[in-house]
């Protein structure tokens, strides 16, 4: 029990709600997918599938002074309100606590979520980032010293950004495609800008989406998700 109200209190130094209502994941760290049970190691330096790895970092690196290099260092944010920002305009629907507050909800328990799973995920793994084994800068330099000595292993910008894609589209499916295409791009930019390795964020992809798949088991979820696709349809009925 201590270590869940641990990681819950991170969750909410990380997203910006220390003083507001607790922030509870749909499931505990025990009903979460356990990654190290049905994915492989990450790649080693001598593995051949780790010279795939290399060369996605070193085009990552080509990428960092164009436009789309400009996206992946804003795409390092992963507060609520930059997730309801980048979703709104793929989702087609203003995406805010105001606007929209059941989706809002269920992203904000969504993410909760994804925190545990990734952070379990993490801890079995630890493998040292990109940045950190080739001694090279990455794009968000104020984003190193505290990432330096984490986990590479699975990205977990990624399974947030694509848990939040993976779920908005189940709400949206006539927008499905624009919503999962931000999602993945999200995921891509940690490659961009050095934070993680191509298969980091690869697996962070198999590992949310075995963690969605799981969350439609769940009771909460179902019942939040409900209220989430109701919302939607009656706000789709004002806008026309």
């Amino acid at each position: 029990m201590k270590k869940l109200y641990l990681i819950l209190f991170a969750f909410a130094v990380l997203f910006g709600t220390v003083c507001q209502a607790e922030v509870v994941p749909f499931l505990t760290e025990d009903e979460v997918p356990t990654a190290s049970e049905f994915l492989p190691l990450p790649p080693k330096t001598t593995d051949a599938a780790f010279y795939n790895d290399w060369m996605r970092y070193e085009w990552g690196k080509t990428m960092r002074d164009t436009e789309r290099g400009k996206q992946a260092i804003a795409d390092a944010s992963h507060t609520l309100d930059y997730f309801y920002k980048i979703y709104s305009e793929p989702f087609g629907m203003t995406l805010s606590k105001e606007n929209t507050p059941e989706i809002a909800a269920l992203i904000k328990r969504l993410l909760a979520t994804t925190y545990v799973c990734k952070d379990k995920a993490k801890s079995q793994y630890m493998r040292i980032r990109p940045f950190v084994q080739f001694n090279e800068p990455t794009s968000v330099p104020e984003d190193e010293e505290k990432l330096r000595a984490n986990s590479s292993y699975p990205s977990g910008h990624t399974t947030m950004g694509w848990g939040i894609a993976l779920v908005l589209a189940e709400i949206n499916p006539a927008r499905q495609n624009a919503i999962l295409k931000r999602g993945f791009e999200y995921g891509e930019s940690r490659v961009i800008v050095g934070f993680h390795y191509q298969s980091d964020v690869d697996h962070a992809r198999i590992i949310t989406s075995a963690l969605v798949n799981r969350l439609h088991a769940n009771d909460e979820f179902m019942k939040q998700l409900k209220k989430a696709k109701e919302e939607f349809d009656r706000k789709s009925t004002q806008k026309d």
